[in-house]
């Protein structure tokens, strides 16, 4: 990622301090909460695909950034309840705020970013910002509320997962995009042609992060943590509608009774492996992946597209 980067080096650094002003409190407790969790946020790729697209359709304005970090506001805060609604004590190879605050503090901790993020859209009167991430932040509750209902019953469609991954993982990206894109000019036709493009690279992040389930020569060893917690993944999905009965019958038993014995696991990251689970869902990934560079291609070649199309390709070359 050292183009995109250097393309927006200055931008992300002046990004990164009014994001800390953004989570400034005068609560004490809360300042040391989010001091700990800006301390170890990640790869920030939603704000670097925020500024790119914005410099792409026009130029860096105020609104981008005020956009990029409502789009951090908002992604931290998701993961923040994430992290309660999965009991989860690790998040970057740290203690979660979860681990660390317990459910309460967690929640308000979420519920704070969050309406940190509507406030500061609001007080500017980025009123279309605020519109396109609101409704990034529906569609993530939906995709999410959708994967517990269909975890439950183990149905297996293909297009309940693509619904489920566009509005859970997808929808945050595609609204970054085109909030980027909206804050250049304020052109509705160049936001939507990003909205799209953030859709497409969102899916395709996705099926990468299915494919780290199962291990490949790429991604290293395989973890089986979705399989351990009953999500369903592309490559699971494929191989469950081209195999026997029996055989299905057999991978449904160990997914709902016996995902916490790792030979079972094991077994069944086998199964998908021969059943071409894996190379079905790269093919798949690779598909989203050169749509999201059609769209790009349609604005002029210059160190921004390039930038931008490096972002993608790594997002389905990552190594983690």
């Amino acid at each position: 990622m050292k183009l995109s980067q250097s393309v927006i080096n200055a931008e992300l650094e002046l990004f990164e301090s009014r994001f800390k002003d953004a989570v400034k409190s005068k609560v004490p407790m809360l300042d040391r909460i989010t001091s700990f969790i800006v301390k170890r946020k990640g790869k920030q790729l939603r704000p670097m695909f925020v500024l790119l697209t914005a410099k792409l359709c026009g130029g860096i304005t105020e609104t981008t950034y005020r956009a990029a970090s409502l789009v951090e506001l908002l992604h931290t805060a998701t993961l923040v309840h994430d992290d309660v609604v999965d009991e989860s004590m690790e998040r970057r190879g740290f203690f979660s705020t979860y681990a660390l605050w317990k459910a309460k503090v967690s929640v308000l901790i979420g519920d704070y970013l969050l309406a940190k993020g509507l406030l500061l859209s609001l007080d500017n009167n980025d009123f279309r910002v605020l519109q396109l991430l609101s409704e990034a932040v529906r569609r993530m509750s939906e995709g999410e509320l959708l994967q517990i209902e269909k975890s439950r019953t183990l149905n297996l469609e293909e297009a309940v997962y693509f619904e489920i991954i566009s509005n859970k993982t997808a929808s945050l990206l595609a609204s970054a995009c085109a909030a980027g894109a909206f804050s250049a000019k304020g052109d509705e036709a160049h936001a939507e042609t990003m909205r799209n493009f953030g859709e497409k690279v969102g899916i395709a992040f996705q099926i990468k992060d299915d494919l780290f389930d199962y291990g490949t020569a790429d991604v290293g060893k395989p973890t089986g943590n979705d399989i351990k917690e009953k999500k369903l993944t592309l490559p699971l999905i494929y191989t469950l509608n081209q195999v026997d009965k029996n055989t299905r019958r057999r991978i449904i038993n160990v997914i709902k009774n016996d995902n916490k014995n790792p030979q079972k696991v094991r077994e069944i990251i086998g199964m998908v492996t021969d059943a071409g689970g894996i190379r079905y869902a790269t093919e798949k990934m690779n598909t989203y992946r050169d749509e999201a560079m059609a769209l790009l291609h349609q604005f002029p070649e210059n160190e921004t597209r390039n930038a931008l199309e490096e972002l993608v390709r790594f997002t389905t070359d990552r190594k983690f």
